[in-house]
Order: C-alpha cells, then sequence, then structure tokens
C-alpha cells in the first residue's frame, strides 16, 4: 500500500458519528476503489452512508456480504489518530476567523497528503501534568478536537525547548512548557518543509516572556482566558479561548497563561528555521506575579 493509499485507509476509518464522517468516508472510498484496493460494491456501501454520519457502513457491507473486504485496507492505529487530528485541527481553523488562516490551512493541506511517518516517543512531564485537564476544558464545547487531540498525543514527539538563555526566558518557563510539531521539517509525523504547525502546552500561572521572531506565527488558543501584549511596557489584553492571535514577521509578543493550562495550536507558515529572540522588559517581575482567573476578560 502507498503511503497516499494508509493516508486514505486511515481516513476511511474515522468514527461513526463524527460531524462530516459519511462524506469523508465515502471520499477516502473514493480514492481507494480509483487504486483498486476497493470494490464497485462496497464503495456503493460508502455512498449511500455519505449523508448519514450516524450509521457505520460495516454493518451494510455485512449485510451485502463484503464485510471481507475491510482488513485489506486497515490502517495503523498511529495513522489513523493523526490523520484525524489533522482533519479536526482544519475544520476547527476554519471555524475561526482573522488573520493568517488562510495561509495556515493552506499549509495544513499541501504537506498532509501523504501518510503520516513514525516519530520518536519522548517522556514529558508536563505533557503527563497538564495535557488531560486542558483535554478535559477543550471537550466542553469541541468534544471532537479533543478527542483527536488526545487519541495523537502519544504519536507525537513532545519537546520541551532548551535554546533559549535560561536567565532570559526565565526558569518557569523553561521548565513548564512543551511542545510537538504535528506537521514540519523535523521530529514531525507529516513532513513539510518551511513550514511548521503542531500543539503547545504550558503549566498554569507561567509568564512566556516577551519575544519576536522572523516566521509569521498563528496561534490558536484551545483554552483560556490568557494574557497577550505585543509590546514591552504595553498593557496585557486578556483574551478567550478561541480567539486566535496572528504575528506578523518579529512582532513582539508575550503570553501570561491563566490559572488554566494553555494549550493552543500552534504555526509558523515560512522562516520556520530562523531563531527567536527574548526582549528584555522592566516588568517581568510584576508579571510572574500577576494572576488571571477563569472570570477575566478585559485589559489588565
Amino acid at each position: 500500500m502507498t503511503p497516499e493509499e494508509r493516508a486514505f485507509a486511515a481516513e476511511l476509518q474515522t468514527p461513526v458519528g463524527a460531524e462530516g464522517s459519511g462524506r469523508r468516508r465515502y471520499a477516502a472510498a473514493m480514492a481507494l476503489n480509483q487504486a483498486g484496493r476497493l470494490s464497485d460494491a462496497a464503495l456503493e456501501v460508502y455512498r449511500i452512508c455519505s449523508p448519514r454520519d450516524h450509521e457505520d457502513p460495516a454493518v451494510l457491507l455485512a449485510l451485502r456480504g463484503l464485510a471481507g473486504e475491510l482488513p485489506p485496507i486497515s490502517a495503523p492505529a498511529a495513522d489513523i489518530a493523526l490523520v484525524r487530528l489533522v482533519d479536526e485541527t482544519d475544520r476547527y481553523l476554519a471555524s475561526l476567523s482573522g488573520p493568517g488562516l488562510g495561509e495556515t490551512r493552506a499549509g495544513l493541506s499541501a504537506w498532509t497528503r501523504a501518510a503520516p511517518q513514525p516519530v520518536d516517543r519522548l517522556p514529558n512531564a508536563v505533557v503527563d501534568a497538564w495535557l488531560p485537564r486542558a483535554l478535559g476544558l477543550l471537550a466542553a464545547d469541541r468534544p471532537a478536537l479533543a478527542a483527536a487531540i488526545g487519541d495523537a498525543a502519544p504519536h507525537l514527539t513532545w519537546i520541551t525547548y532548551d535554546l533559549y538563555a535560561p536567565e532570559t526566558i526565565g526558569e518557569a518557563f523553561r521548565l513548564n512548557h512543551a511542545f510537538a510539531s504535528l506537521v514540519g521539517e523535523e521530529m514531525a509525523p507529516f513532513t513539510a518543509q518551511d513550514y511548521d504547525l503542531g500543539l503547545f502546552l504550558i503549566a498554569p500561572d507561567v509568564l512566556y516572556r516577551d519575544h519576536r521572531h522572523a516566521a509569521p506565527e498563528l496561534y490558536a488558543p484551545l483554552t483560556g482566558p490568557h494574557g497577550w501584549r505585543f509590546g514591552t511596557g504595553d498593557p496585557v489584553t486578556v483574551l478567550p479561548a478561541h480567539a486566535p492571535v496572528w504575528n506578523e514577521p518579529f512582532r513582539p509578543h508575550m503570553t501570561k497563561v491563566g490559572s488554566e493550562p494553555f494549550l493552543c495550536i500552534y504555526a509558523w507558515t515560512r522562516d520556520v528555521n530562523a531563531p527567536a529572540d527574548v526582549i528584555m522588559a522592566a516588568d517581568w517581575p510584576e508579571l510572574e506575579a500577576l494572576r488571571i482567573g477563569p472570570a477575566a476578560t478585559a485589559a489588565q
């Protein structure tokens, strides 16, 4: 089976009941049929079930004596989880509005056409401590995305970034964050060139100090509220979950995590290998001490 066929096989196993799942299964079935991996009779079953997200095609396949076709097109569990996360990420980004989203989604589509490749799975204490809580919060209003992240998380390489100088980035951030690339040049299951999209997690109350970089960057926060500012000395603005932030190249930005863990989808759409620089600010001690509760909505 080619990488493309493996990707379609994973999509064919989209969970029954997920919004739009019938159409996604049918599209994958058409691709597998054209590749000679699925019969015309089985394709017709997926066509019939395509408008019915809650109907399992396996039932009708069995009734028509076609159940034996499924094992040859099965995909590894990791592939299924990763393809599903790509699909749910794109659906989530499509529900948002603001700059950078079109550019981000175009890159996501361009670099996820082949099947995912296995990556190293590294233990990460930050993920163990805070990802379950963040996903519990996300599940309240985005259950499909929360489930997709939870299923895919064990198949990603989670890293606590250590290239910032400890004395400039701060000990709290250095020890209490993790990120995982889903689509990117290194340690990502979907390989890309000069593009990086993944998940970013920070523990509660941590300050991600003022910094900037050449890469244009999208933050799509999945939890909130959290504090932001876009210039040293500027006031902190508190934003809720699902309020995307787009940083133009070299735009200073800072994040102050609220009382709940910060989980977001991030994307660098170009210049991904250029390093980030910390911008020194005199008010970091006050910002480290700042606490943003769950009901905060205004500038601090």
